[in-house]
């Protein structure tokens, strides 16, 4: 697939994606603009799923919505708030210490740049980007299992991991598409282009996907209807 391709496959799921219900859109509209927050959320949501995340999220921000309010809770109290997220012990370690770091180092601030983001504790490459997409509007691809396995899927990259597929990503698709390539390919992979067993009959896009990896598709069954 080429660029010009991939990018009407954007704008067609841009033109679906509020008609989809994706657990993605409700957490999106949970998420606050604070971009303490929106790090904290990011954090809960990884190994979760994003309603539980979304609902983790507010129980937590109703007692620790800024970092000083975060540092003075236990470790105990933020587990309990957090729970079930996945590994939501380790999660409640890694928000004390930091909302600890955020006071001690930069004065409260979530830090505005990826290397910065990257000493936070907890935060890896999904998390520095999509903070700095979604909290400050800064050129960046968040690139989760979504977003890596559909951008293969479709043909516009050929990669074995998260990190070759941003490399390829931010090379071939132009800045203005970046901040919105994780929430629509999110959306799309939790209602459509599922991991296992893709609809590919309901598929908006299926005239323009490849389809990498995935057995010839049997044009004579239609989808089941009650």
């Amino acid at each position: 697939m080429d660029v010009p391709t991939f990018l009407r496959v954007l704008e067609t799921l841009e033109q679906q994606v509020d008609r989809w219900d994706a657990p993605v859109n409700q957490l999106k509209k949970a998420r606050s603009r604070d971009p303490f927050q929106i790090l904290v959320s990011t954090l809960l949501s990884s190994r979760t799923q994003d309603p539980v995340t979304a609902q983790a999220s507010r129980r937590l921000f109703e007692v620790a919505p800024t970092p000083e309010a975060l540092a003075k809770l236990s470790e105990e109290a933020i587990a309990q708030r957090i729970y079930p997220v996945g590994f939501y012990r380790t999660k409640a370690r890694y928000l004390k210490h930091l909302a600890q770091v955020l006071l001690e180092q930069y004065h409260g601030q979530v830090p505005r740049t990826f290397e910065d983001l990257l000493r936070l504790p907890g935060v890896g490459r999904k998390t520095a980007n999509l903070v700095l997409s979604v909290a400050f509007g800064i050129p960046a691809i968040c690139v989760d299992t979504h977003v890596h396995r559909i951008t293969n899927r479709l043909g516009l990259v050929d990669t074995k991991t998260p990190e070759e597929t941003e490399a390829q990503l931010r090379q071939k698709v132009p800045q203005e598409w970046w901040h919105r390539i994780n929430h629509l390919l999110v959306a799309f992979g939790q209602t459509i282009c599922l991991p296992r067993r893709p609809k590919c009959l309901e598929c908006p896009v299926l005239n323009l996907c490849e389809r990498q990896g995935l057995p010839p598709l049997n044009l004579s069954k239609t989808p089941k209807t009650r």
